[in-house]
């Protein structure tokens, strides 16, 4: 189940009603104080919301730079050469990260194809979307050696966008058409709630 910025349940990106409680929140916690991941498809704003909240003073990891690495999604082990399908993140570092209970909350930005493995460590899930044409507009406006330049990862990205295949099923939808502060206020509001 996803809920929605207006608080409706939405299933398969489908509006289902008002939603009551957020199934990702725990009662016990052996771990740090609050946890959050953003997610979306490359291109949503994850990075840039990642380097707002840091500039807000919230404890914010970029997953991309700080976790990742290409290995298998179900063994960790590394692999050789690139792959989206092997844009993984490090699980015991995700773990060491999620347990520190020196932050009131940490927020974990950006993707990977193992999320499945750490997933329950987080308080709130929040899925950043944008529609296919802003989507394109900001693949276009990246730098030539960004990911998602190139025609084969752009099909893929755009795949994805549609499919939604590789992104959590259930979270907190959050409109990132929005200005970027605007983003922020909203996913902040939720983590207030």
């Amino acid at each position: 189940m996803l809920i929605g910025r207006t608080g409706h349940a939405l299933s398969a990106w489908g509006l289902l009603g008002t939603a009551s409680s957020n199934k990702h929140t725990k009662e016990v916690r052996t771990m740090g104080k609050r946890n959050y991941l953003i997610e979306g498809v490359s291109g949503t704003g994850k990075s840039s919301v990642c380097r707002e909240l840091r500039r807000r003073g919230y404890v914010a990891i970029d997953g991309d730079r700080e976790l990742a690495y290409q290995g298998d999604p179900t063994t960790g082990e590394k692999t050789e050469g690139f792959g989206h399908e092997h844009h993984i993140w490090d699980v015991e570092k995700v773990r060491r990260l999620a347990a520190n209970q020196d932050d009131e909350a940490t927020f974990f930005c950006g993707g990977s194809r193992n999320f499945t493995q750490f997933i329950d460590l987080f308080d709130a899930i929040f899925i950043l979307y944008v529609d296919a044409e802003t989507l394109s507009e900001r693949l276009d406006n990246r730098p030539d050696d960004d990911w998602g330049k190139r025609k084969s990862e752009r099909e893929l990205i755009l795949r994805l966008h549609a499919t939604k295949e590789d992104i959590p099923s259930s979270g907190i939808v959050i409109d990132a058409t929005q200005p970027l502060v605007s983003v922020v206020d909203e996913i902040l509001s939720h983590v207030r709630a």
